[in-house]
């Protein structure tokens, strides 16, 4: 399937957002994916991702997560720099400001006439997250966490109340939660403690994959990346939405 590509500039309460929309090519009328990067916003191993999964039908848009904190346009390097300033925006952004971006996207969304009003997320590493909290959003059917950082802590800026793990309970859709079991992000008593809450609600519609593998193994740049885990976590998320949002 033949994809293009374009930014649309979209208006938060916090400010600018640049978003990257990534869809087919054709007329017809397509499900939309939110889709979050890692703290590095949109580089090159996440465009590829977001065209990958457009290509399978989705319109998929990426949000510069920073958007408050960075020059518009802003990639971070894979590197130490890159980190170091990606962990401080992510102690710089209070967790409801996720909220009214994902708002801002959905009603951008919902403005055109190529989205045919299914829609759900994803993410990576923080974006993993962020996706997880876009599920709280009434609208999103079904939602892919890949090793999804901080739901087990309390660093994310928040408040009362707030926290991502004590609204999970709102959520209605679909979630698959994948983790790496070498990921020292997320270890395996913290991911036990993430799924002993997931098992306490009977409500909540989920499935739970552990991996033997690294944090950031989606990532195709790297000594991290694992492609057989890749095809795998693909398999399972597109095997989702095409359930959930087709």
């Amino acid at each position: 399937m033949l994809i293009t590509s374009e930014i649309v500039d979209l208006n938060t309460p916090t400010g600018v957002m640049r978003t990257y929309v990534h869809r087919p090519k054709h007329d017809g009328k397509v499900p939309a994916v939110l889709f979050y990067s890692e703290i590095f916003q949109q580089t090159g191993p996440i465009e590829r991702a977001a065209r990958l999964l457009a290509g399978y039908g989705y319109a998929v848009l990426v949000p510069e997560v920073f958007h408050e904190l960075n020059p518009i346009g802003t990639v971070l390097g894979y590197d130490d720099a890159g980190r170091d300033k990606g962990n401080a925006d992510k102690m710089a952004k209070d967790v409801q400001a996720y909220d009214t971006d994902n708002r801002a996207m959905i009603d951008y969304l919902n403005a055109q006439p190529w989205y045919d009003g299914n829609l759900g997320a994803a993410g990576f590493c923080i974006g993993g997250h962020l996706a997880f909290r876009a599920a709280l959003q009434p609208e999103v059917k079904a939602t892919a966490c890949f090793y999804a950082t901080d739901l087990h802590t309390n660093i994310i800026p928040n408040q009362p109340g707030q926290h991502s793990m004590e609204r999970v309970n709102e959520i209605k859709g679909e979630l698959l939660m994948i983790w790496g079991k070498q990921d020292p992000h997320i270890p395996a008593d913290k991911r036990a403690e993430l799924y002993n809450r997931f098992a306490a609600l009977p409500g909540l519609h989920y499935t739970w994959h552990e991996f033997n593998g690294q944090h950031a193994f989606m990532r195709d740049e790297g000594e991290r990346y694992d492609a057989q885990l890749v095809n795998l976590g693909y398999q399972l998320t597109l095997q989702m939405f095409g359930n959930v949002l087709k």
